[in-house]
């Protein structure tokens, strides 16, 4: 005899998989993904290789340049572009697997998950597509001191780890208090 014992929807919502979280989950990396792809492209239609505009002044440009590194510039010689994918996926399958584990009322860490999972699909594009690396184009500094020229996906993993890692220290304080 079958049950007809019917799942409410918060009780959906508790399995690892529950609709909920995935709306959250693919609604945030979606929107990342979508307005990163679409900002290179912009910028790979409108502009020529290091050419600079300045936007507030001096102190916001875009300034369109590939990295063949990973973020800020960092590169690891000649197969920095095969590492750095290869990290990318390592990375992405531990991200997916702490989704698995994120209850739906945690809203704030699959919103995390999702931001660093959009930008380093972004990247991850870039790097598969072409062998030149990623395209960056976010310039800021004052005259000749400048952060690293950056890009969308890079806002969202750099914002992603913060929210992260604020999440799990407050997970961790809540465990230390009981």
């Amino acid at each position: 005899m079958a049950s007809t014992e019917q799942v409410s929807p918060t009780d959906r919502d508790r399995v690892p998989g529950g609709s909920a979280k995935l709306v959250i989950f693919l609604a945030v990396l979606i929107g990342v993904l979508l307005l990163d792809v679409s900002t290179k492209l912009l910028v790979q239609r409108h502009f020529f290789l290091y050419q600079q505009t300045d936007i507030i002044g001096e102190y916001v440009r875009l300034t369109y340049i590939y990295n063949p590194g990973a973020a800020f510039g960092i590169h690891l010689g000649d197969h920095s572009r095969i590492i750095f994918l290869v990290l990318s996926l390592v990375a992405l399958a531990a991200l997916l697997g702490m989704y698995w584990f994120t209850p739906v009322t945690d809203r704030l860490r699959l919103t995390a998950i999702a931001l660093i999972c959009g930008g380093a699909v972004g990247n991850l594009i870039d790097r598969i597509r072409s062998q030149s690396g990623v395209v960056d184009f976010i310039d800021v500094g004052v005259g000749t001191v400048r952060w690293p020229i950056f890009n969308i996906a890079d806002i969202a993993v750099t914002t992603g780890a913060i929210i992260l890692a604020l999440s799990l220290w407050k997970e961790e304080q809540h465990i230390e208090r009981r």
